[in-house]
């Protein structure tokens, strides 16, 4: 059973004010130290990036009173990102806002930390919604807050739900900070193990500038002695093939896994299980491209360019691709981070003036740093973990963000009483 709601104008409850220009400020005077000046552009899930503000003199500083910040007020922006919402939970030190933000200060029946998950709320980002597709230049103005409707439920039932929905933005920045402390790990792990490798103790070997006498000097730079620099040709097989006429009916939706650039999404994910199209034998005896087997290595020639993955199953792959079954003598799992860590070079030197790609000649002649086999197995094995450790916390993060998003709309329309959570409280104190 619903929650009854008194629905509230926001500006019988709130000071409302945004600053209309700064008196000619501009960028140079801005100062080391000082007074913060907050915009949009500071805001970063929610909470202000203190550390990226501006800073601005005192004596501008107080020109502008109506603006200045105190804890627990509500920002937002009103120009160019606009609806992006940041609260002061307190202030490092004096603030105020710049002319793209506006100040929102609850002064009765209204708690700052409720107000800021209605204002992250589906309902309220649908009017930010509509400000944008409906103008060319999307403005939020200041009567838009003052007249905008909030269902007021006691404040008790305020704090209850801002707590819940706080609890629940701590995991999700927690989660998102694991993710992308793991990422960064990842690519530490890349440079490492294709580069320098994993010596005969299982360690990573020493840098170059370490142990320059483990080392030797190859058309690819300093490489383990051990290693070689080989032409990717020579240890897998490579394959690509024109797409057959799509006005032929006949030629799709046969039954065989088609890769083409509406997979794009897939890419970089490891391995692709799934297609958007599919071709038929029909249409693979009408074009160049052929079956390829699990395992083999794909990559993105022009659109999306660089972008990498392996095949989960037999598929085939359209001429927007380079595939690559690799032989005894290479990983397959290898292959792909090898070619994932060289994607900044793959767009670099791609060509063309309206489509960029890269010319098959430049793969008849691509090189790659070769470990022993055993060594590239244990690199795969080590990478393949460390792959499998950011997929499970990005997919606890979705199941944090869709919690979130499901409780948001419950728990601010009512539609699931907070009530009980209050009553839950009370007993455990009794």
């Amino acid at each position: 059973m619903s929650e009854p709601r008194l629905p509230e104008k926001l500006g019988d409850i709130c000071y409302i004010k945004a600053r209309i220009g700064w008196r000619g400020l501009s960028s140079a005077e801005y100062t080391e130290d000082g007074p913060y000046l907050i915009a949009g552009q500071h805001i970063r899930n929610g909470r202000i990036a203190w550390d990226k503000c501006d800073h601005i003199s005192e004596q501008r500083y107080l020109e502008s009173h109506e603006i200045i910040l105190r804890s627990g007020d509500v920002i937002i922006t009103k120009d160019g990102t606009i609806g992006r919402v940041a609260r002061v939970d307190e202030l490092p030190g004096d603030a105020t806002i710049n002319g793209t933000m506006m100040l929102i200060r609850p002064l009765r029946r209204l708690d700052y930390r409720y107000l800021y998950h209605v204002l992250n709320g589906r309902g309220f980002q649908k009017l930010i919604d509509d400000k944008v597709s409906g103008s060319s230049i999307p403005h939020l103005f200041q009567r838009d807050m003052v007249e905008l409707k909030v269902d007021l439920p006691t404040a008790a039932q305020q704090f209850k739900i801002a707590v819940v929905l706080d609890t629940l933005d701590a995991a999700i920045r927690g989660t998102e900070a694991v993710v992308a402390k793991l990422k960064a790990m990842k690519q530490g792990l890349l440079h490492d193990l294709l580069t320098r490798g994993i010596d005969a103790n299982g360690d990573l070997r020493p840098p170059h500038t370490e142990a320059p006498h483990l080392y030797k000097e190859t058309p690819l730079g300093w490489l383990p002695k051990e290693w070689d620099a080989r032409l990717l040709d020579d240890i897998a097989i490579r394959g690509s093939g024109h797409t057959p006429s799509k006005s032929v009916s006949s030629y799709w939706n046969g039954g065989i896994k088609w890769v083409s650039l509406a997979d794009s999404h897939r890419l970089d994910q490891g391995y692709i299980h799934e297609t958007d199209k599919e071709i038929s034998e029909a249409g693979l005896a009408n074009s160049s491209a052929v079956r390829h087997s699990p395992d083999t290595v794909i990559l993105s020639r022009d659109a999306g360019i660089g972008k990498s993955a392996i095949l989960a199953s037999e598929m085939a792959v359209s001429q927007h691709f380079m595939a690559w079954r690799c032989s005894s003598k290479l990983n397959h799992i290898f292959l792909y981070y090898v070619l994932q860590r060289a994607k900044p070079r793959f767009e670099a030197i791609a060509m063309g003036s309206t489509i960029k790609t890269i010319g098959l000649d430049f793969f008849k002649k691509y090189q790659i740093a070769t470990p022993p086999k055993p060594e590239q197995d244990r690199a795969a094995e080590i990478l393949l973990q460390s792959e499998g450790d950011i997929v499970r916390n990005e997919q606890e993060l979705q199941k944090l963000r869709a919690t979130k998003s499901g409780l948001m709309d419950d728990l601010l329309t009512g539609r699931v009483p907070v009530t009980p959570l209050l009553e839950g409280e009370a007993a455990h104190g009794a």
